[in-house]
């Protein structure tokens, strides 16, 4: 076996002491809002635009912070710690919470797609070949700003050991983004066979 680095022996740390405690299973603060809106914002808390980071680069605020794009929903930065050559985080304007707490609704459904579209969008500018990436979200509470937003890294493949495994497809802590897709439509499928 190789040895693992302090940083990885840390991090599976983390990991041992989170799942067996009881903030994992916790709901996050921008769930203090009605569970039970109609309007498919349930995931979005009114007044943690203030406070978020994410919210301050959209706007403009974080003069440190470089927009590599933007449109009237999306921005996309360089991530502070690139993980790979290119690592950006594609982030949408509207302050939402961690792709976790998604319900399945054809917004969300859009909005996964949109920011999945900016994303290979700014790897083909930037002439980076789709075949080494990694598309995804940290799952909630594995994430260090609770707002929605989508990593995009390339080359994968010159990832270090420890990278590697904070942004491992299929963990408890990251997901692809065709995972995502998918676990939407499944939801939006099960609420529609509910009303049926």
């Amino acid at each position: 076996l190789p040895e693992l680095s302090p940083a990885t022996l840390i991090f599976f740390k983390y990991c041992q002491v989170f799942f067996s405690s009881q903030l994992f299973f916790a709901r996050p603060a921008c769930l203090a809002v009605s569970m039970a809106s109609s309007d498919g914002t349930a995931w979005v808390k009114k007044g943690n635009e203030e406070r978020c980071l994410f919210c301050r680069i959209a706007r403009g605020d974080d003069s440190s912070t470089e927009l590599l794009y933007e449109d009237e929903g999306i921005v996309v930065f360089q991530d502070i710690r690139p993980r790979s050559q290119h690592h950006y985080l594609v982030v949408p304007k509207h302050h939402q919470c961690n792709v976790k707490f998604m319900t399945g609704t054809a917004e969300e459904q859009e909005l996964i797609d949109k920011l999945v579209s900016v994303g290979r969008s700014m790897l083909e500018e930037r002439q980076v070949s789709l075949e080494d990436t990694r598309f995804g979200f940290h799952w909630s509470p594995f994430h260090s700003v609770d707002h929605l937003h989508l990593h995009v890294i390339a080359p994968a493949s010159q990832m270090s050991l420890t990278s590697r495994a904070v942004f491992m497809p299929k963990s408890l802590w990251f997901v692809t983004a065709d995972w995502v897709v998918n676990h939407l439509q499944k939801l939006a499928s099960e609420q529609t066979a509910v009303c049926e």
